[in-house]
């Protein structure tokens, strides 16, 4: 698979079986998750599929103050042209072909359930 993976000015070198394992997950319609300590392209990685591939990305930092309604989306009341009051689901940030999430650990066991939901 080549020497490096990366978006012009910006590359992934030396992760080309990172890149591969991620590449046959996303393919093959599985999940991928990379864990490793900060700066070795984990997020580069993951905005430069979403690109190069058209897909949605969205990014979640866990936190132990993170609700499940912050990743998976809330009904809001919103008002219809008509003039009536409606509920309208707003989605989270989980509704995206590619999603990011950073420092699973932390966030309340509901939370890391409501993620794999």
């Amino acid at each position: 698979m080549g020497h490096g993976f990366g978006t012009g000015s910006v590359s992934l070198i030396g992760h080309d079986e990172i890149v591969e394992g991620t590449l046959v997950a996303l393919f093959s319609g599985g999940h991928v998750l990379l864990e490793g300590v900060p700066g070795l392209g984990k997020t580069l990685l993951v905005r430069t599929l979403s690109q190069v591939l058209d897909l949605s990305f969205n990014r979640i930092q866990f936190t132990p103050d993170l609700m499940p309604a912050d990743i998976l989306g809330t009904n809001l009341v919103m008002e219809a042209p008509s003039g009536r009051r409606e509920f309208q689901f707003q989605k989270g940030p989980v509704f995206a072909h590619l999603l990011l999430a950073d420092e699973i650990n932390r966030a309340t066991p509901k939370t890391q359930s409501a993620l794999l939901e």
